[in-house]
């Protein structure tokens, strides 16, 4: 991982990415992960990721169920304050998401509006003067 906004943002997404996935039920495991992951546009090498699942592991958010043979994948389930965990990304990523997504985009639109209103452009002044409000 030597791309800096990968290091610094990505990661996290990743993370975020991974508690959803093993909140199903089912659970998750690397190789399923990994093109998981690659659907949506990360390329992330097994070096990277499993290290990942085991510190998220270590930290108490998955529990990984051991093979049964020594070929099948090991399975990593959410725990119970792993979901605590995502409960609370999830309010994070919708507060985040609701001031970066559409924040700028009310801007634009409020900047828009206001410039049509005092050129008298496009809408009436009553109408104007009730968006600005």
């Amino acid at each position: 991982m030597r791309d800096p906004i990968a290091r610094e943002f990505l990661l996290a997404f990743w993370k975020i990415h991974i508690l959803h996935h093993a909140a199903d039920g089912r659970g998750v495991y690397g190789q399923w992960m990994l093109e998981e992951l690659s659907h949506h546009g990360y390329r992330l090498s097994p070096g990277t990721l499993y290290p990942i699942l085991a510190r998220m592991q270590k930290r108490g958010w998955l529990r990984a169920d051991e093979p049964k043979r020594s070929k099948s994948a090991r399975v990593y389930r959410l725990t119970p304050h792993g979901h605590e965990v995502l409960g609370r990304l999830r309010h994070a990523l919708d507060e985040l998401y609701g001031e970066v997504a559409h924040d700028g985009a009310f801007e634009y639109h409020h900047r828009s509006t206001r410039a049509a209103a005092s050129s008298g452009k496009g809408r009436s002044r009553s109408t104007a003067r009730a968006i600005q409000r």
